[in-house]
């Protein structure tokens, strides 16, 4: 049984991430995610970190790789609830510079569908 939690909303994919997220893990949520992506247009992806306390290289994998399949909607891909673990590892490996951080996914929400733009998360594919 998946540790993740996955919701839509809107155009929103919403992954709350269990307490780890190793290459095992990883592979899963890939494939979930691949699934759920052909069935609905989503254009973000938020994943939710306040449950994770180990998370190895493949987890940035899997967010560049989510990152990669979205963008090209001028979409992006969310960060919310980073413990001190987990931001260690992003801030090494620089996807800071191209994912959106915010404190919970409540925020992230608000500030997707603020009167309805978007253009603050866009990227040119």
């Amino acid at each position: 049984m998946s540790k993740e939690k996955y919701e839509v909303y809107e155009q929103c994919l919403i992954i709350y991430l269990g307490e780890e997220v190793d290459h095992h893990r990883a592979t899963q949520i890939k494939i979930e995610t691949e699934e759920i992506m052909e069935k609905k247009f989503i254009k973000f992806i938020v994943f939710d970190f306040s449950r994770v306390k180990f998370m190895d290289s493949s987890g940035i994998g899997m967010i560049m790789g989510r990152y990669k399949k979205v963008q090209c909607f001028k979409g992006n891909v969310i960060v919310t609830g980073v413990k001190t673990t987990v931001d260690r590892i992003l801030r090494m490996s620089g996807l800071y510079k191209l994912v959106h951080v915010y404190s919970n996914v409540e925020e992230a929400l608000g500030a997707l569908y603020t009167e309805g733009d978007y253009s603050h998360c866009e990227i040119t594919c």
